[in-house]
């Protein structure tokens, strides 16, 4: 979610709530609807920590899962780059081949494939290029100790990206259940209703308004942030980027100029196929 907007829901929010309050204040009577105002200052916490309680458990689930999408695409980056160091010790027939479908597999990641992540449109959608690099890797024959060694620890490291792209992706669906939103809105409106009670005329409206915004304020701003962190790719302020392919991206370029390889790639800058 773009920050601006993050401000303008919570100062709205936290605005209509100050004015409900203010509206409520105007019929309460003198000292609040509660007789007892330490009992319902009881009732209220209550309330208040078992939302606190469920929030900081979603957070944490929510944060685990942001974390898993940031620690898999960084894995997928150096394992592209460590599979391209290994295609040059496989056959020479093959090895310019893969190593320029895996600079198209980065390509891919950090361009159109990216963009359908923050678009929520990739889906279970293979990358092309991993399918190419699979055909490439089967006509491979190796003979001599050094190619066995190598073609090993290729099908090592293509299980490793595998894994890797699996847990980006997999960060990008979300893992908060509709059930659990439902209850964090519904517990959220029933301390606000519950807040309602609290308008007293004898107290100054900066006092209520002030009762009330910080509350509010506080709760907003904590669901925004599970959403935030629900939704890694949302491509605002804070959300992951393909920075670590990118860089990935960059050392394959100086290790093809080292060995060599000046043949043309068969994608364009995006990993969208030519």
């Amino acid at each position: 979610m773009n920050i601006v907007a993050a401000a303008l829901i919570v100062a709205v929010t936290t605005a209509v709530a100050v004015t409900a309050i203010l509206l409520v204040r105007r019929r309460a009577p003198d000292g609040g609807y509660f007789n007892d105002g330490d009992r319902a200052a009881g009732v209220f916490g209550v309330l208040a920590t078992g939302f606190a309680v469920l929030l900081g458990f979603v957070v944490f689930l929510a944060f685990t899962s942001y974390d898993s999408a940031r620690t898999g695409a960084e894995a997928e980056a150096t394992t592209v780059a460590q599979q391209v160091e290994t295609a040059q010790l496989l056959p020479s027939d093959v090895s310019g081949e893969l190593t320029t479908q895996l600079t198209c597999y980065a390509r891919s990641v950090a361009g159109v494939q990216w963009d359908r992540m923050e678009a929520g449109t990739l889906g279970e959608q293979l990358n092309p290029w991993g399918v190419e690099l699979f055909e490439t890797i089967e006509t491979v024959e190796p003979e001599t100790a050094a190619e066995q060694a190598a073609y090993g620890k290729w099908l090592d490291q293509t299980s490793d990206r595998e894994q890797a792209r699996s847990d980006r992706i997999h960060g990008a669906r979300g893992v908060i259940p509709t059930p659990l939103w439902i209850v964090l809105f519904f517990t959220s409106a029933v301390i606000f209703a519950y807040m309602l009670f609290f308008a007293d005329s004898g107290e100054r409206a900066l006092v209520q308004g002030v009762l009330m915004g910080t509350v509010v304020s506080v709760i907003v701003t904590m669901l925004i942030l599970l959403q935030f962190l629900d939704d890694p790719f949302h491509g605002g302020v804070g959300s992951l980027q393909p920075d670590a392919m990118e860089r990935t991206l960059q050392i394959i370029e100086q290790e093809r100029q080292v060995i060599g390889d000046d043949r043309p790639l068969p994608c364009d800058t995006d990993g969208n196929p030519v």
